[in-house]
């Protein structure tokens, strides 16, 4: 037997807001995170007004926009040498009508110090779960890299899109397929009034630039498998190429003078056909792989977490059998997942597989494009698309009312001597 209610593998944005809810509503919740901190380069930092909303629904909004954040309110691109803007989300109906780009480990922070503020939340890091405990076909916790046993009537995955637990779990994938994959790195910008976030069509290359204040955070697409060809082209053509692909970054590619500076993300697009067997769920992209297109990933993780604490907080934290109340988790869920990956698949297959893959020279915009010029009501599609998602989540799940006015100082983990703040712009 165990005192804890609910055990969850995986610190992400997933495992943390799953985590603050279910605490919120009176359950015992442990969260392990394998790693020492939350800095991780190039993840996504994007928080869109869906995600925004429900930090105002839980009455965090305020303090979450004290933290440093640039707001981003239209998406554009650069086709053909014509700047054009696809989204516009100032006509959301929401109060939150912008994209928050933040560091994720900002926002993983502020997360797990709000739901510190609950006394049966824990978290701990340098704790990685390598196996799941079954007995009689149910799982009933996880096993830790050191050996070490940690029980619970629930067991949540949301350890990514590498899921150890969900291979474990023996739980069914389908593999979409990914015809890209994304280089990513830095280059110094000069700090400008507004946010300039966007991307560039170029001849054969897509090459996107998330304006982080005083550096890009770019996202260069090529085509599956095609890292190591450019590795072995040298980084001189590397940079060029970007230079090329983005004249205003030429510059600024000399600043990128060791491959280390450059990260792959080998891009997947999966999602299991059953998140569950009794005593565990799966969620986030442990439960769905997403392509890094519109930086939907975390808000659909999030949502994720808001269904599960909606469906099973309440019962669990009264102590009953939620079993049979997984298969309705993933009910929930499963219809946005396809369409969100649908729409991916979509992009992946008539756009940038043609323009990366097969080379194809944008001489003018493409007559659908240009409709987002011609009619500037469509930008409100992409926008919604994007912003809010599809069957979006509200908070609905209890509050037990055990919020402390001041959390306990979390404990730095042993053999960790930097924060993630000092880190960012190392």
């Amino acid at each position: 037997m165990t005192d804890r209610d609910l055990v969850i593998a995986g610190g992400g944005p997933a495992g943390i807001m799953a985590g603050l809810l279910f605490a919120r509503a009176g359950c015992n919740v442990q969260v392990l995170e394998k790693h020492a901190d939350f800095f991780r380069d190039f993840r996504g930092d994007t928080v869109h007004p869906s995600t925004l909303e429900l930090l105002r629904e839980l009455g965090l909004i305020d303090e979450f926009l004290k933290r440093p954040h640039d707001e981003v309110r239209t998406l554009t691109g650069r086709v053909a040498n014509r700047q054009i803007t696809f989204a516009d989300t100032s006509h959301l109906p929401v109060e939150s009508r912008f994209i928050a780009l933040m560091p994720q480990w900002d926002f993983l922070d502020f997360l797990a110090k709000e739901a510190r503020h609950y006394p049966t939340f824990s978290l701990r890091m340098q704790a990685e779960a390598v196996d799941l405990i079954i007995e009689n076909g149910r799982v009933l916790g996880v096993l830790l890299s050191d050996g070490e046993e940690v029980r619970a009537r629930l067991t949540i995955a949301a350890d990514g899109r590498s899921s150890m637990l969900r291979d474990k779990a023996d739980l069914p994938k389908k593999d979409l397929g990914a015809s890209i994959d994304v280089l990513w790195f830095r280059l110094p910008k000069q700090k400008t009034a507004t946010n300039e976030t966007g991307g560039t069509f170029g001849a054969g290359t897509f090459l996107v630039e998330l304006d982080r204040g005083d550096y890009w955070q770019c996202a260069y697409v090529v085509p599956k498998g095609a890292a190591d060809e450019i590795h072995r082209n040298g980084l001189p053509a590397f940079c060029a190429s970007i230079a090329q692909a983005e004249p205003k970054l030429a510059p600024v590619v000399d600043t990128i003078e060791d491959w280390e500076q450059v990260k792959l993300l080998s891009v997947s697009l999966d999602r299991l056909t059953r998140w569950w067997r009794p005593g565990l769920l799966a969620i986030g992209d442990a439960a769905h792989a997403m392509s890094p297109v519109g930086g939907v990933g975390i808000n659909l993780a999030i949502q994720d977490a808001v269904a599960a604490a909606t469906i099973l907080a309440a019962p669990l934290a009264g102590g009953d059998d939620v079993d049979p109340l997984l298969k309705t988790v993933q009910e929930r869920r499963l219809f946005p997942t396809r369409v969100i990956q649908g729409a991916q698949r979509i992009i992946h297959n008539r756009v940038l597989t043609p323009l990366v893959a097969r080379k194809a020279k944008l001489d003018k915009v493409p007559f659908v494009l240009s409709l987002f010029d011609r009619v500037p009501l469509l930008r409100r599609i992409p926008a919604r698309l994007v912003g809010l998602g599809v069957r979006r989540e509200h908070i609905r799940s209890p509050d037990a009312g055990l919020r402390r006015a001041a959390p306990p100082r979390p404990s730095r983990p042993r053999g960790s001597s930097r924060s993630p703040r000092r880190t960012a712009r190392s």
